[in-house]
C-alpha cells in the first residue's frame, strides 16, 4: 500500500466512505417509505404543475412530472437534486484535497520527493476519488433496489444501474475539476468554490434550457444534461451523455496532470 498512492488515499478515506454509504442508505429507506403516501395520489402532481413554467423545469429538467410511478418519484425526488448534490459535495472535496489538499499540508513536496512521478500522484489521487464515487452510488443503486422492491415501486434493476453509472460520471467530472483546479492553485478553498460555481451555473442551465430559448443551444454541453437529460431511471443508459461525460472526465484529469507537471510546488 505504501507503493500505491491511489490504496493509501482510499485507506485514509474508509471510514468517511463507509459513513457517506450508510447515509445514502438510509436516505433511500427514507424516500421509499414516503413513495406509498405518494403513489395513487395527484394533489402534490397539482401543486407543482401550479408552478411557474420556469421553476417547474428546474425541478424536473424539463422531463415532466409524474409522481404516481416508482420511476417518476426516483427521478423528482432523488436523482434531479438530493443525489447528484450528496454526490457532488464528495467528490468535489475528494478532488479539490488530493492535490492542493497535501500542498496546504506542506505533505506534497514530500510525496514527490520520493520516486513516484507527478503525473502518476494526479491519476492515482483522481482514480481513487472515482472508487470512492463509485462506491457511494453503488451502495445508493443496491438500496434503491431493495427498498424500492419493498415499495413496490416497480423499478428496473438494470435502469436503476445505468441511473447510477450516468450519476458516477457526473461525480468524476466534477471532482476532476476540483482536481484540476486545485493542481493549478495549491489551494483547497479556490478548488472547491471553482467547482461548485460551474456544478450551480450547469444545474441552472440544465434546469432553465426548456423555457429560457437563449439557454437552449448551450444546454447539452452541461453535465447535467448528460447525466440527466434522457432521463435513465426511465430510460436507461445514454451512450452518447456516457461517452462524453467519460472524455470530459479523460481531459480534466489529463489537464491536471499536464499544471502539476509543470508547476513550481510550495514546499
Amino acid at each position: 500500500m505504501l507503493h500505491s498512492v491511489g490504496l493509501k488515499t482510499l485507506h485514509e478515506q474508509r471510514r468517511s466512505l463507509l459513513a457517506w454509504s450508510i447515509a445514502l442508505v438510509l436516505l433511500v429507506g427514507m424516500y421509499a417509505g414516503f413513495y406509498p403516501s405518494f403513489k395513487g395520489s395527484h394533489a402534490y402532481n397539482d401543486i407543482v404543475n401550479r408552478m411557474p413554467k420556469a421553476l417547474r423545469d428546474l425541478f424536473t429538467a424539463g422531463t415532466g412530472l409524474d409522481l404516481n410511478s416508482g420511476a417518476g418519484y426516483v427521478y423528482v425526488e432523488m436523482l434531479s437534486f438530493m443525489a447528484p448534490m450528496l454526490v457532488l459535495i464528495y467528490a468535489v472535496n475528494a478532488g479539490a484535497t488530493a492535490i492542493a489538499g497535501e500542498e496546504e499540508r506542506h505533505t506534497l513536496d514530500l510525496l514527490l520527493a520520493t520516486p513516484i512521478s507527478r503525473a502518476r500522484v494526479t491519476i492515482e489521487k483522481y482514480a481513487a476519488m472515482c472508487v470512492g464515487v463509485l462506491g457511494l452510488v453503488l451502495a445508493m443503486g443496491v438500496a434503491l433496489v431493495a427498498f424500492g422492491s419493498a415499495a413496490d415501486m416497480q423499478l428496473a434493476a438494470g435502469h436503476i444501474a445505468t441511473a447510477m453509472l450516468h450519476l458516477a460520471l457526473l461525480g468524476m467530472v466534477f471532482g476532476g475539476l476540483a482536481l484540476l483546479a486545485g493542481a493549478w492553485t495549491g489551494r483547497v478553498g479556490a478548488a472547491r468554490a471553482t467547482a461548485a460555481l460551474v456544478a450551480v451555473a450547469a444545474y441552472l442551465v440544465n434546469g432553465f434550457a426548456p423555457s429560457v430559448s437563449w439557454l437552449k443551444p448551450v444546454q447539452t454541453l452541461s453535465p447535467f444534461y448528460q447525466y440527466i437529460g434522457h432521463d435513465p431511471i426511465r430510460h436507461g443508459l445514454s451512450l452518447t451523455s456516457a461517452g462524453i461525460a467519460v472524455a470530459t472526465a479523460a481531459v480534466l484529469m489529463k489537464a491536471a496532470v499536464v499544471v502539476l507537471t509543470r508547476r513550481d510546488i510550495q514546499g
